[in-house]
């Protein structure tokens, strides 16, 4: 097993377990809504200490339930992770794209990469 496999596989039991401690030590018990979102969490407070508050605006959509809710932002979240992924991807694509030109010109080649034409000798 190489470093970085070793790496992976101990970053992925941290992962695990940030997921599952939580709920394995009870740490929600004896609340209505035990792992809510910091909104919800923020809403209580200010409700707390000022309970005739009125929010500034009101959101332009509200989701019919809470399950909607849930999937739209985890589609955000997912699309968010595709851009940043396509991103990193195309960075490092043009990253080893460089490093094969400067590879081949440093052999003196002429090309004839992907996209690139073959010279011809007249």
């Amino acid at each position: 097993m190489n470093k970085n496999t070793k790496i992976n596989a101990l970053l992925l039991i941290v992962v695990a377990a940030l997921a599952v401690l939580p709920l394995a030590l009870g740490l929600g018990d004896g609340e209505e809504e035990p792992f809510t979102g910091a909104d919800a969490q923020a809403e209580t407070a200010i409700t707390e200490i000022d309970p005739d508050y009125e929010p500034w605006f009101s959101p332009l959509y509200e989701p019919p339930s809470g399950e909607i809710e849930s999937a739209l932002f985890a589609l955000q979240a997912a699309l968010g992770a595709g851009v940043l992924a396509y991103y990193f991807g195309l960075r490092r694509g043009r990253r080893q794209g460089e490093l094969r030109a400067t590879a081949v010109q440093e052999r003196g080649g002429t090309g004839g990469g992907a996209g690139e034409p073959t010279a011809r000798k007249a």
